[in-house]
């Protein structure tokens, strides 16, 4: 793999290293603030974006199997060992893979609102917004809202893929992510871990009490994968539970690590 398809993070803190991985359409940046937390626990903490997200590097091939190597080449080029590996939603499944590939390197596992199971195709309505954003015309952040609106009805979701908007050029915006091969590959981010993958060591799974990603039917699933798995469900909190009820979730993470 060549030195500029190194995933971008943003490292934070010295100490136990401490990896967390963002969701679809996602990046690094959205994990800002429990970054900087964590580091005041004595974490070195690493913001990672994945591949066609954030100021990560742009690519055609898109899977959790590459996903996972992306990952275990960010380890070593940074001589990473034993560490502490949390992923939201894709960035969980991504996770789960890594965990299951490369039990050696991972101390402990958090997922955060994603089973190991199969999901279907559900952004359509995201990936089509965003596809129509017309930045010749568009100009400001909330033109762009306005536009996305159209699409996604929930202010929390616009202002999440928003993130995304950044100034290319001297007044023209453009996307972070690349969308064109995210609307090819999606499906490959409702992928199931394959069923043979275990990973024999101390794993945490956080669901939202308002999310349906991850149902009691799953709970056996999560076993099976993960023997030594824990379900913690946060209070007041849907998918984003991160964001939602951050007090609880960033409880629940540090007693669980500690």
């Amino acid at each position: 793999m060549a030195k500029e398809d190194i995933l971008h993070s943003n490292i934070i803190g010295e100490g136990r290293p401490f990896i967390i991985l963002h969701g679809f359409l996602g990046m690094s940046d959205n994990w800002k603030s429990h970054g900087k937390n964590l580091s005041e626990q004595g974490f070195e903490v690493h913001l990672v974006d994945q591949r066609n997200h954030g100021r990560s590097f742009w690519s055609k091939t898109f899977n959790y199997e590459i996903l996972a190597e992306d990952l275990k080449h960010y380890c070593d080029t940074h001589q990473l060992k034993n560490i502490f590996l949390l992923g939201h939603s894709m960035g969980g499944k991504t996770a789960m893979v890594f965990a299951t590939q490369y039990p050696e390197l991972v101390s402990k596992l958090l997922v955060a609102d994603i089973s190991p199971r199969f999901y279907p195709i559900h952004h359509d309505a995201i990936l089509e917004g965003l596809s129509v954003l017309n930045f010749d015309v568009i100009k400001s952040r909330s033109e762009a809202d306005k536009a996305l609106s159209d699409y996604v009805s929930d202010f929390g979701i616009r202002q999440f893929l928003l993130k995304n908007l950044y100034w290319i050029e001297k007044g023209r915006l453009a996307l972070r992510v690349n969308l064109e091969v995210l609307k090819e590959e999606v499906a490959e981010v409702g992928e199931a871990l394959p069923s043979y993958s275990r990973f024999e060591k101390d794993t945490l799974f956080l669901r939202g009490d308002r999310s349906e990603y991850i149902g009691v039917d799953d709970e056996r699933l999560i076993t099976n994968h993960f023997p030594k798995a824990k379900i913690v469900t946060i209070a007041n909190s849907g998918h984003w539970l991160h964001a939602e009820n951050p007090k609880d979730f960033f409880e629940a993470v540090m007693q669980f690590i500690l």
